[in-house]
């Protein structure tokens, strides 16, 4: 069992339940939030919608959530009124990746540290990595280390440190197709037990369901079905052995239905999962209204409906465990 210290023990705490599940709230979008936000309004896009509409979400769902996930470049007005029981976790990394080069590397907000982001007043780093555990070695190699020197820094602030694996292949465009769908369940498991190895010093695995549900039996619409629900919860089941580290889902831009579909298949599976950290699935309507007819019907949306997607998610959170049979607090 992986030790912690007392003071990441206590950021654990600040981040989760009394039980010890994760429900976290994610918005640090910033890229693609700006491009939804500018669309929704018909006009180009701006640094001001972005940052009103992260104070927005923030403001009105953060007393229903454990923890808000959000970034230093947009973000920091809104966890000023965010709920103040609820923790804050802050990304270091910046949004998207390098198109020049393979291998979508990734890099750190330039004007950002480990120590910024404890100044800021986070409880954790948050570090996003796009994996492909079957790409070459050379680029492969460079992400272990960058993501070796991220965990150094987390653990000289005393700060957990949760990583978010984005899996692809380098061979596949469409991410969401049926070919990716076939080689997902592999990469995401293999990418977990990678970064699973206390070299790492991850307190937290941020991962995908090691399926898309959009192929799932049940779930496929006009797809055709590569997983039954029996196969999807076996690949859960896979998933949850391939890791002794505490884990949490994130919802991928799924619908909030479908995630909590998701859940409930890990939940029936048997999953040892701690909790989700969710974005979209919860927020994502909630743009247009805001951006098409003004914050106060936004917030009204988010009042009513958003509440209502994390309320639903949070009681579909019955079968997540506590992080604490899993990280163990050094005297």
């Amino acid at each position: 069992m992986k030790k912690i210290s007392a003071q990441v023990a206590k950021h654990m705490d600040n981040l989760s339940t009394k039980d010890g599940v994760i429900s976290a709230l994610a918005i640090d979008q910033r890229g693609s939030l700006k491009k939804m936000l500018a669309d929704a309004a018909n006009k180009p896009a701006d640094e001001t919608t972005i940052v009103d509409f992260k104070k927005a979400v923030s403001e009105e769902l953060t007393p229903y959530a454990s923890a808000i996930l959000t970034d230093p470049e947009y973000g920091l007005p809104a966890t000023k009124v965010r709920n103040k029981d609820c923790g804050l976790l802050l990304a270091y990394e910046k949004t998207g990746y390098d198109t020049a080069e393979p291998g979508r590397m990734c890099d750190l907000i330039e004007n950002q540290s480990g120590l910024r982001i404890k100044e800021e007043g986070a409880d954790a780093i948050k570090f996003l990595l796009y994996f492909d555990p079957d790409e070459s070695d050379e680029i492969n190699d460079k992400k272990r280390a960058f993501v070796e020197r991220v965990g150094a820094e987390a653990k000289a602030n005393k700060l957990p440190l949760f990583l978010e694996l984005l899996t692809y292949d380098a061979n596949i465009a469409d991410a969401k197709g049926e070919d990716y769908a076939k080689v997902k369940p592999e990469k995401v498991i293999k990418t977990m037990k990678e970064f699973s190895d206390p070299r790492y010093n991850v307190s937290v695995l941020k991962v995908e369901m090691p399926f898309n549900i959009k192929y799932v039996e049940g779930f496929n619409g006009d797809n055709d079905v590569i997983y039954t629900q029996e196969q999807a919860k076996d690949l859960l089941k896979k998933q949850s052995a391939a890791t002794e580290l505490p884990y949490i889902f994130l919802s991928a831009g799924v619908t909030s239905e479908e995630f909590i579909a998701e859940i409930k298949m890990a939940e029936e599976a048997g999953a040892d999962f701690n909790g989700v950290l969710c974005g979209r699935a919860t927020w994502k309507p909630a743009i247009k209204p805001f951006a098409a007819e003004g914050e106060q019907v936004g917030r009204d949306w988010l009042a009513s409906e958003g509440k209502q997607n994390i309320e639903n998610l949070n009681a579909a959170l019955k079968g997540a465990k506590s992080w604490r049979d899993k990280l163990e607090v050094e005297d």
